[in-house]
């Protein structure tokens, strides 16, 4: 202070803006006015944390006090910055009823703002929006109610300055109720000052008995507290001074709202509009406009004895206390190194999924159609109303069940009205989600047009319908007969985090518990908001959710990574869930090594024997729970073409253990083939016919009746001549038989209506080009032996193509999601959304070992580690030995492990281009990736143990 200079005292009091995003002149033109007249800080606006980062280095180097950064961030870094988080708006948040959560993301603000030497962010917006028309606060502010807002902003305002950084609360008396916009214009309230104490005045009071750092005030005339005309608050001794400082004895620091903008600019020159708000009682001068005049405005006011220098010291004073506590004494260079990464650290990312999990808010949920149940039942559309491209929701939904898509434009003609009214009435359930909505209320409705109103209000008179609004809560106002509709989500805003949350909710992956911070309409009033079951299907979310990190997981993309580039496979799949939550899901690589097509999560894999566990054994567990199958009978007991053959006798134990002495496998296409490498007569023809109307691949059609004489050959073949184990593919060829003798019903027809459709595991098919196109399935092998040819969209197996696709030992496509809902079923032990499929325990007794004590360590179907703790065993070392799961020939995986609640998926086809590549085994990828989680698994004990150790 005593070697400031009283011109350099008053520049203390100036903050001048400044924009990462703008050429080398601007750059230099800040660094030119830092270095001339010493100003005491910047406000940063739009731009990228890098640009930002180097230019407060600069200048920080260049300055003779250390300067004061600020940041408008009411959302975050992301209001500002690209590559940035944005957390949820405060309108948002206004619906969560959890205020630690709010106190979480102060802190995570304050932490991103200290790595961008950011001291100050101009947060929380404390204005009680109780007007619906505001066109400047409205979704930025907690709500309408004073009491939510003052809580949810001390919680805020906590995070932020537990962590040293300043808070500023604005825009003081209040701009909640107005309608118009002081960037364009000067506001007028018309109100008491009995009604100013009671609402506007109230959050304001709470935070400063709270220890709030800073206020900052707005750009209002107000005339109960001076009735000057055209004189905004900002400028009015009354407000700043009397009321502000005096009167509510505020001891903080006093920042005006940005002294361009039009509620005082179009009044007053630069310098001027300063000056007049340093006379006002502000401390801080926000956004001069020149700052030559400024200082020299300021002395000629010292000179007129208007305001004297030892005000000015005062206030200077205050800036460089506040300079002090924000630690600037001891000022470091901003490491640019990694600072992306940190700003949009993984805590953050959960963080900001808590957030918005918590907001969601249900306001209809007749006849408890939240979380959807009998998925079967239904056929679904998902409409996106107010664009015509896919959505992140209509995304979000179709991880859930199959839905049909179809898209509203706001420019939809009443042709096109009717014949998507046409094409709606075939669905049982329609799915809207409402689009691209303006964010700031006006004159245009949100967007809404009367065309969308019409259609929305006959297709809720007509259909049952969900609605989900992302936008501006207010919005929903302006939506036609909303509240009739069978459910009604309001999500507050629309990005993809939002509409993952809500379509999440729709399924019952996680519960509502959002409250409404504002009165909408008569239909919709604060504090309405219905809770709504979660864990009720799959959730997907992160690796924080369940108590990991997610870079302990990221070992899971080397380990892939490595794979792809040593041509172990083209691509893959891995999915992880723990606890019921989807926690890591990811794509890797391309469909074949040309590297044309890239591997999507929805992709459907041969899954080749993990067919067996998928299939047949889910078949006949679920006999098993309904008393219609018995592992203690016999083969010949359930199939009567068994009879009289040396396989009648053998016991279903001793066969799903690979113990009963059937041969490994039979190579069925051989006896179709000549010498002269040509199929027989009548065995294949190229094209189809009523003789040969089965596909085996692509031209090639087999006989008919061929199956009989593969069944007749397994009948036939001789058993092993040694008793013990070993791994058979022939009695689940011959499962299906067993199943449609049980059940009466088609094989493939009994596991989709019985199983996969209601659990919404619907890619899970056999021959999956009759349901899907080309591209969204995966190639295996180029085979010379046989089919001669790349195949693609029909089965790898060689016995399983000539049954025409549908065996029960392999032939099963499907994406690694679908499975993981088959597999999450099975570790439930039997039971989905709150459904029994597989009853009586059965799973829990099928996935016990039979016979460990005569080295046969097989479940009964499942796989078990056979060496639990070993490396290149056939479960991850870590495996518990009760863990289950099976792998397949193609390059597939899928384990289960019942004491870490884990389901896991690996998809691949490393057959492509020939199954002579054993990269895949001899890495053990499949088994190395698991081996990550079990290590990130145990990295949070120890860290959990050790915080439990320090807290002792």
């Amino acid at each position: 202070m005593n070697s400031l200079t009283p011109e350099e005292r008053i520049a203390q009091l100036i903050m001048i803006p400044v924009y990462s995003n703008k050429n080398q002149a601007h750059i230099d033109s800040i660094s030119n006015l830092i270095k001339t007249y010493k100003v005491g800080g910047l406000i940063f606006f739009q731009g990228g944390p890098v640009r930002q980062a180097k230019m407060t280095n600069r200048y920080q180097q260049e300055t003779k006090v250390p300067l004061m950064v600020s940041l408008d961030g009411e959302w975050g870094l992301g209001m500002r910055l690209d590559s940035t988080i944005r957390f949820p708006y405060q309108m948002t948040m206004g619906g969560v009823t959890d205020e630690k959560l709010i106190y979480d993301m102060g802190a995570e603000i304050a932490r991103q703002c200290k790595r961008m030497g950011i001291q100050i962010n101009f947060a929380p917006t404390v204005d009680i929006n109780n007007n619906a028309n505001n066109p400047v606060i409205g979704f930025r502010s907690f709500g309408e109610d004073k009491y939510n807002v003052a809580r949810k902003s001390i919680a805020y305002m906590k995070g932020m300055q537990d962590n040293h950084v300043l808070a500023s609360a604005k825009h003081f008396p209040g701009h909640g109720d107005t309608n118009v916009d002081s960037h364009y214009g000067l506001p007028v309230i018309h109100f008491s000052r009995i009604r100013l104490d009671s609402t506007e005045l109230y959050p304001f009071r709470q935070l400063m008995d709270n220890g709030l750092g800073s206020v900052m005030v707005a750009h209002m005339n107000i005339p109960v507290l001076d009735n000057t005309k055209n004189l905004a608050s900002t400028l009015s001794k009354k407000i700043v001074a009397d009321l502000l400082k005096k009167e509510l004895n505020y001891k903080g620091l006093v920042f005006t709202d940005a002294l361009n903008m039009q509620g005082v600019a179009k009044f007053y020159p630069p310098g001027v509009v300063d000056v007049k708000a340093l006379l006002a009682g502000n401390d801080v001068m926000l956004n001069t406009m020149d700052v030559k005049t400024t200082i020299a405005e300021v002395k000629k006011a010292i000179q007129n004895k208007e305001i004297t220098q030892e005000e000015i010291d005062a206030r200077a004073r205050k800036v460089l206390a506040a300079k002090l506590w924000m630690g600037l004494d001891k000022w470091e260079p901003i490491e640019t190194k990694n600072l992306v990464a940190d700003l949009n650290n993984p805590h953050a990312e959960y963080l900001n999924r808590q957030l918005m999990e918590a907001s969601v808010t249900v306001l209809r949920n007749k006849q408890n159609i939240l979380p959807i149940q009998a998925l079967d039942t239904l056929r679904i559309a998902a409409l996106a109303v107010g664009t015509d491209k896919e959505t992140d929701f209509q995304r979000g939904l179709a991880r859930y069940t199959n839905v049909d898509t179809y898209y509203l434009t706001p420019t939809a003609t009443l042709a096109d009205l009717q014949k998507l009214k046409e094409q709606l009435a075939k669905y049982n359930l329609v799915i809207a989600g409402v689009h691209k909505l303006n964010l700031k209320a006006g004159s245009s409705n949100f967007g809404i047009t009367a065309e969308m109103n019409l259609f929305l209000k006959e297709l809720i008179r007509s259909q049952k319908t969900i609605v989900s609004v992302f936008g501006n809560v207010y919005s929903l106002a302006n939506l036609e007969s909303v509240d009739k509709a069978s459910a009604v989500i309001t999500a507050y805003q629309e990005n993809a985090l939002a509409q993952d949350v809500v379509s999440q909710i729709i399924f019952g992956g996680i519960g509502a518990k959002g409250k409404l911070p504002v009165t909408v309409s008569n239909a919709f009033k604060i504090g309405d908001g219905l809770i709504t079951q979660g864990n009720f299907r799959l959730a997907y979310t992160s690796p924080e959710a369940v108590g990991l990190k997610t870079q302990d997981l990221a070992g899971i993309d080397s380990v892939v990574a490595q794979a792809i580039r040593e041509k172990a496979t083209p691509g893959a799949q891995v999915l992880v869930a723990k606890d019921g939550k989807v926690i890591y899901q990811k794509a890797f690589g391309y469909h074949t090594y040309d590297n044309e097509t890239a591997v999507k999560n929805t992709d459907l894999y041969d899954l080749a024997s993990v067919t067996k566990i998928s299939t047949s054994l889910a078949a006949l567990m679920k006999l098993k729970g309904e008393g219609r199958f018995d592992v203690d009978r016999t083969l010949g007991s359930y199939l009567p073409m068994m009879q009289g053959s040396n396989k009648e006798q053998l016991k279903y134990r001793d066969i799903l253990t690979h113990q009963a002495g059937l041969k490994a496998w039979i190579p069925f296409w051989k006896e179709t083939v000549k010498k002269n490498g040509k199929f027989k007569w009548a065995t294949f023809k190229a094209d189809s016919s009523a003789r040969f109307p089965i596909k085996v691949a692509t031209n090639l059609y087999i006989h008919r009746k061929y199956a009989d004489k593969m069944y007749k050959q397994i009948a036939k073949s001789p058993l092993n001549e040694k008793p013990g184990y070993v791994y058979s593919d022939l009695s689940f060829i011959l499962a299906p038989k067993v199943v449609e003798n049980i059940t009466g019903q088609e094989f493939e027809s009994y596991l989709k209506e019985n199983i996969y459709k209601p659990i919404g595991a619907t890619s899970l098919t056999f021959n999956p080009y009759k349901h899907y196109a080309a591209s969204q399935i995966v190639p295996t092998e180029y085979e010379p032996h046989f089919r001669a040819q790349l195949l693609h969209t029909t089965v790898h197996d060689e016995g399983a193509a000539m049954l025409g696709g549908v065996s029960g030992h392999a032939g099963l496509f499907g994406n690694a999601n679908d499975l993981a809902k088959l597999m999450q079923l099975y570790l439930n032990d039997g039971t989905y959304a709150n459904k029994t499929y597989i009853a009586g325990n059965t799973i829990s007794e099928f996935s016990k070992c039979q016979f460990c004590d005569q080295g046969n360590y097989r479940a009964l179907g499942f796989d078990r580690p056979s060496k639990p703790g070993a490396q290149n065993s056939n479960a991850a070392p870590s495996a518990p030995a009760v863990s289950f799961g099976h792998s397949g020939f193609t390059g597939t995986y899928t384990w289960i492990d019942p004491v870490n609640k884990l389901v896991y998926v690996f998809l691949s086809n490393r057959v492509n281009p020939t199954r002579e590549n054993p990269k895949l085994s001899r890495l053990n990828t499949r088994t190395n990736a698991l081996q990550v989680v079990y290590d990130a698994i145990e990295k949070s004990k120890a860290v959990k143990a050790e915080a439990s150790t320090v807290s002792q």
